[in-house]
């Protein structure tokens, strides 16, 4: 296995070869690179080859490409975001980087699945963070390293083209499955909400939350089209509750089952896996409730998010992205 936590040097080593990268590190690391076909985000948090850890000084690397690869590096911006999925290849996949808490996190989150060609394209990626002392102080950032831009107001995308023989496959784990609590839906959608209705009756969302004891480490759980999504919470303040992920009108969604033994349990759903991912990312949700740190997720290395991209966003799930021969 490729050791994929490399010092600045050995990255820039890396990237002088004309390999197209999705880098991972700490702001000042990411600008102190040369240029050359990367992209890169922000966030001092990775699973490693030896597990979980902080590091200010490390860049996570994964090779999406080879060196002459036909593969493009393009900048989104809010207006741009909507074409992302319909730039990809006809067979290969995009890999994008959105910083979090920035207006395109949010209009990605709330409307990814209506963007022209969604689904039909492989996507995936994650959304940038920061240190979680630098919270409100730092803002998360995307790098596009052919150029050298930087922004925290932008995304950043890889289409990266396959031969006919291959495929690309958008993998998600996830631990939670929705308990056989109360069914919630909500009047209003978005990631701050108010009201909500239990079982069909009206309800104060943060006054059910709080009487219930809800565990703010286990999500909400919806199925959308066979697929569980998870909503996690933020916080629960001042009569309202906060989530990391829109909740949308229309869907029935549950508070997770509890887990077991946290960390087996993530451990246990990645260890089997037989494969040799191009790219994969953790939740900052996970790292943090499943103790990862030293702890590592069976061969699945890579950047904690704030948010991971499997088409559209999710919260506490841990995402990689396969290549595969065609039968």
């Amino acid at each position: 296995m490729k050791k994929s936590l490399l010092t600045p040097e050995e990255t820039a080593a890396l990237i002088r070869t004309g390999r197209f990268l999705a880098l991972a590190a700490d702001e000042a690391v990411l600008r102190a690179l040369p240029r050359g076909n990367w992209v890169g985000g922000t966030t001092p948090y990775f699973v490693g080859d030896e597990g979980g850890l902080m590091s200010r000084e490390r860049v996570h690397v994964a090779e999406l490409a080879e060196a002459g690869t036909a593969a493009t590096l393009v900048d989104y911006d809010l207006a741009g975001l909507t074409g992302i999925a319909g730039d990809g290849p006809d067979n290969g996949f995009t890999f994008v980087i959105i910083p979090a808490l920035s207006a395109l996190h949010q209009a990605y989150a709330s409307g990814a699945d209506e963007y022209p060609g969604m689904f039909m394209t492989p996507l995936v990626g994650w959304i940038a963070g920061v240190h979680l002392d630098d919270l409100g102080k730092v803002s998360p950032k995307v790098i596009n390293g052919l150029t050298g831009k930087i922004s925290d107001a932008m995304a950043v995308a890889m289409h990266v083209p396959l031969p006919p023989r291959q495929l690309a496959m958008v993998r998600i784990l996830n631990l939670f499955h929705p308990g056989d609590g109360d069914v919630l839906t909500f009047p209003e959608g978005g990631f701050t909400v108010t009201d909500c209705f239990v079982n069909g009756k009206p309800a104060r969302f943060a006054e059910y939350v709080e009487a219930n004891r809800l565990d703010l480490a286990r999500p909400l759980v919806a199925d959308y089209n066979g697929a569980r999504i998870n909503t996690s919470f933020q916080a629960v303040e001042g009569g309202k509750v906060r989530f990391y992920a829109p909740v949308f009108t229309g869907v029935e969604y549950r508070h997770a089952a509890p887990v077991g033994d946290y960390v087996h349990e993530l451990e246990a759903l990645a260890a089997d896996l037989h494969v040799a991912p191009r790219f994969s990312c953790n939740c900052i949700l996970n790292y943090l409730y499943g103790k990862l740190e030293g702890r590592r997720t069976g061969d699945l290395t890579g950047p904690v998010t704030f948010g991971e991209i499997g088409y559209q966003l999710l919260n506490q799930t841990l995402v990689y992205l396969e290549v595969v021969n065609k039968n």
